[in-house]
């Protein structure tokens, strides 16, 4: 498509038209004579607006069904999904929002009630517009961010109850849109514990096809992330639109084809975790959704969301810094160990040249010690038989170990799970009312242990106060901070979302407390994989399954919608603890160094003798690729869905240079190998790759290298650098 040689970035407003642009992007959309918002374009650069052809009304829809509504409202005539419900003191549910104003600013700061997107007024401008139903005194927020540079379109709705009376939100979207007519297909990530981020596609058919959570968090079952797009889009061609909502709650994502052809996208929290109350004066703030289009398919759509997160979501010093190599000692040894235990394998970490050590689940209770699943869970104290000496002083004793080929002292982290608790532990024997519940309902028990209710306060502080001083305490450098189960017996619908808000401020009150730490987030794996925790939790850990051959799907599917920067993907033992499958080592490290995380998952102890030797070299090639990985820009060459030897390949910010990882998942006899095309090269610089070999980069785009494997598991890792 042509684009003119010097494009209109920003927000452009005529009247009561409305332009939002960035450097290859264009969202537009009106206010027609009755007040109402219609949209008129979202996709390539568009400097004007093209009237659209009059439809024709007929049957008994009205043209509320027929008009690309910006924020469809409920009950007036539009028999699509609405964006927005709302139930009035009277029980009506009609809703009529009308425009009324708008303004527009630069620069975005950050708000600490949600994680909100934010940059300086270079990076971002802000189109906010003011509608109001003036019969139920009912007022209506919508606030667009525009990213010129980074090609993202951020918005968020917020409802304030202006009359005297309670109203109830039924359901507010962040985003929702009408694409014109035609045949679309829908990407989502599916999945369930051990197998998370499943490349989902499928046709849009008419009628509604919807994914979600009720799980109270984002889940394992469905990401909420949606990617839409005609049916011959591929990685590197083709018009595609991306959503991804930035929360931890519970979500629904709505794709609906209707009778005429057009298809309309609603994306925001779950519905049945809503029925939220506002009284007079009281306001609800939907959570952002990042919207992304791109002409040049799915893999522009990923690294504009990737870059977007790692300037202008993620935050403090940790985000996107150099990861250390870590240890984690759960699959090593799992509940059975001791201080002198834990120091032995400490030291095997350090003599390796693996500078951060992570003490996992095991090490607190007191009265009900945390030996097993069953007890312990919210009594966050150091354990007096397995460490008779304190926390602080073990960690300072293991912290203090010299880190074999380096200069530096072994780092300590450890694992919590705040937002839990055990019926047997102390927490629970004084505060039973702190548990999520619902009256006399029975107070269901899963994996041994019920939730701790966050929409209250105190619950926030006991957890904010424990956690802090334990690390005021120790010289801890880095949480691992699980959560392993869903939300049961809810007081209303409206506590999940109150728990969330309540999740923030714990979150964003320790992470701004304690900025030198690195904090991974974790729920039975990917379970809360999502860009809301992402300003607070750089690190996720990808999925309990450290399978290397399951980890390809799984971390390629979570690049879709998130940077190789917050992946957690460690090297476990072999057999695999999940799989049973046995990778060779070297396997096994090419694709854990996909993540910006990482690390081992074993006990050095129990490893051969060769790879004990091997391991220090693994080391030095991650701390060599991190950088890379952690801030670079991510190219998908070939997927696994697709090809036996899927590839990526990451590039670094200026271009300078790169490393390509391929894989081969099985070994085919008599099969010609397909070439691996490299991606976001200069045509015609040239590239030296560390095999010696220098090519342009139009040779290695348009006609790719070769590379034989020979093999069940094999893989090869190739530097590349712009001479």
């Amino acid at each position: 498509m042509h684009q003119p040689s010097k494009m209109i970035t920003g927000i452009v407003v005529d009247g009561q038209s409305f332009a939002i642009h960035t450097t290859s992007t264009s969202y537009r959309f009106h206010v027609d004579e009755e007040g109402d918002l219609v949209t008129d374009h979202f996709g390539a650069f568009s400097p004007e607006t093209v009237p659209p052809p009059p439809f024709k009304i007929s049957g008994w829809v009205n043209k509320h069904s027929r008009q690309r509504r910006e924020y469809p409202d409920f009950g007036r005539g539009d028999l699509r999904l609405p964006a927005v419900r709302i139930q009035h003191s009277n029980g009506s549910v009609v809703c009529q929002f009308k425009y009324v104003s708008h303004e527009i600013r630069k620069g975005k700061p950050e708000v600490a009630a949600l994680p909100t997107a934010y940059g300086g007024e270079d990076d971002v401008e802000v189109l906010t517009l003011h509608l109001k139903d003036e019969l139920a005194n009912v007022e209506l927020e919508l606030a667009y961010s525009v990213f010129p540079a980074d090609n993202v379109i951020v918005r968020a709705a917020k409802i304030t109850n202006k009359g005297s009376e309670r109203v109830v939100v039924e359901k507010a979207a962040s985003w929702s849109v009408d694409l014109p007519a035609g045949e679309y297909e829908m990407l989502s990530l599916r999945g369930d514990h051990n197998r998370e981020a499943i490349r989902a596609r499928r046709r849009v058919e008419y009628g509604v096809q919807s994914i979600g959570s009720n799980h109270g968090y984002s889940s394992h079952v469905h990401n909420p992330y949606v990617a839409l797009f005609p049916p011959h889009t591929t990685e590197t061609q083709g018009e595609a639109w991306a959503f991804n909502l930035i929360y931890t709650g519970s979500h629904s994502i709505e794709v609906e084809k209707v009778t005429d052809g057009q298809t309309r996208v609603v994306v925001g929290t779950n519905p049945l975790h809503m029925s939220y109350p506002l009284a007079q004066g009281e306001s609800f703030l939907t959570p952002e959704c990042v919207a992304t289009f791109s002409i040049n398919g799915l893999g522009t759509t990923s690294r504009n969301l990737h870059r977007f997160y790692r300037k202008h979501l993620m935050r403090g010093p940790t985000a996107v810094a150099d990861r250390a190599v870590l240890l984690n000692s759960w699959e090593g040894l799992y509940f059975n160990f001791d201080h002198a235990r834990i120091a032995t394998l400490a030291k095997h970490t350090a003599d390796l040249g693996i500078k951060l050590f992570v003490l996992d689940d095991g090490w607190f209770g007191n009265k009900y010690p945390r030996i097993n699943d069953q007890a312990g869970l919210g009594d966050w104290v150091a354990n007096r038989e397995r460490f008779p000496d304190g926390m602080p002083k073990f960690v300072d004793k293991v912290a203090g170990i010299p880190v074999a080929h380096s200069d530096d002292k072994l780092r300590f982290g450890i694992w919590v799970e705040p937002e839990m608790v055990n019926p047997k532990s102390e927490l629970y024997d004084a505060h039973p009312d702190w548990i999520l519940h619902s009256g006399d309902y029975p107070r269901t028990v899963t994996r041994n242990q019920l939730v701790l209710d966050l929409s209250k306060k105190p619950v926030q502080d006991y957890i904010i106060d424990a956690l802090s001083k334990v690390l005021s305490e120790a010289n801890i450098t880095y949480i691992k901070w699980d959560n392993n189960r869903a939300m049961h017996e809810m007081t209303t619908p409206a506590t999940a979302h109150d728990y969330i808000l309540g999740l923030y401020r714990v979150l964003h009150t320790l992470t701004t407390r304690f900025p030198h730490v690195l904090w991974e987030g974790c729920a039975s794996g990917g379970g809360r994989f999502d860009a809301g925790l992402l300003p607070y939790f750089p690190v996720s850990w990808t999925s309990d399954n450290t399978d290397a051959l399951d980890r390809i799907f799984i971390q390629f599917g979570t690049s879709l919608a998130y940077p190789a920067a917050s992946m957690g993907c460690h090297v476990s033992a072999v057999p695999n603890h999940s799989t049973f499958r046995t990778t060779s080592l070297e396997f096994r490290a090419h694709v854990a160094m996909m993540g910006g995380s990482f690390g081992f998952e074993l006990d050095p102890a129990q490893m051969t003798k060769e790879e004990q030797e091997v391991i220090p070299q693994l080391v030095k090639l991650a701390e060599r690729v991190n950088p890379l990985i952690v801030r670079g820009d991510q190219y998908r060459l070939a997927l696994p869905d697709e090809s036996n030897q899927p590839a990526v390949m990451y590039l670094s910010e200026d271009g300078s240079q790169g490393v390509l990882f391929v894989y081969q998942m099985q070994s085919v006899l008599n099969y010609a190998s397909q070439p691996i095309r490299f991606q976001g090269l200069e045509p015609e610089a040239k590239y030296k790759l560390e095999t010696g070999e220098t090519w342009t980069g139009s040779t290695l785009m348009n006609a790719g290298l070769y590379f034989a494997m020979r093999g069940d598991y094999q893989s090869k890792m190739v530097f590349f650098q712009r001479v």
